[in-house]
């Protein structure tokens, strides 16, 4: 059965997933690359980004876990692109290269509409501008009975949950402190909405946790 999931989602100490003043020469915002410092020396990400080498154990699991198992994504328009507002043109095609590390079809939420981007590797952003229902029923079928994969960002993530349509959440807690960012719970009582521990490790660079309903 398919499961709404958020995986590899790094947040800071003080609970933000991102910095501030997110931008084209800043993607994450302002220090936002400390988040995901736990992943980089991973045998995963080293692959994706093809290197070889990387190391094993519990920081690798998790984040080989973080893009294993999904038929489908879906991305807040942040994540996608710095471009806000209407789309000047067709140019801006993701942060990623011309093979983004999603190899399925990735349903981006927008107010502006856009047709589909065939990328190599299998990846097609697919642009949804009727809300984040409308996305998820889309990513479902689409994910022909694998999971879906709520992408982010911190913003994206908050409406899912909010809507009680994310079924399990892993974050990663890295020792960093921000100050101020993209806020990942803040204003969100997780037990009201039936959210509760099942799992928790901790390494030497990270927290991890996963929150289960």
């Amino acid at each position: 059965m398919t499961k709404v999931r958020v995986a590899g989602f790094s947040i800071s100490l003080d609970g933000f997933g991102a910095g501030p003043e997110q931008r084209l020469e800043n993607p994450l915002g302002k220090r936002g690359e400390e988040l995901h410092e736990w992943m980089f020396g991973t045998r995963m990400f080293r692959a994706m980004i093809g290197q070889d080498g990387g190391s094993d154990g519990v920081d690798q699991a998790y984040a080989h876990r973080s893009m294993d198992g999904f038929g489908a994504f879906i991305l807040g328009r942040n994540m996608f692109g710095p471009i806000r507002g209407s789309w000047p043109d067709e140019s801006w095609t993701g942060w990623w290269g011309d093979n983004p590390p999603y190899h399925a079809p990735t349903f981006v939420l927008t107010h502006h509409p856009r047709d589909p981007i065939e990328m190599d590797g299998g990846t097609t952003f697919i642009f949804v501008t009727e809300g984040i229902e409308a996305a998820l029923q889309k990513a479902r079928l689409a994910a022909q009975g694998r999971d879906v994969k709520i992408g982010g960002g911190a913003a994206t993530v908050r409406q899912y949950l909010l809507a009680g349509l994310i079924d399990e959440l892993h974050v990663a807690l890295s020792p960093v402190v921000l100050g101020q960012g993209e806020a990942m719970f803040a204003g969100i009582d997780l037990p009201a909405l039936g959210y509760r521990v099942t799992e928790h490790q901790a390494t030497d660079h990270a927290t991890h946790i996963v929150l289960s309903r």
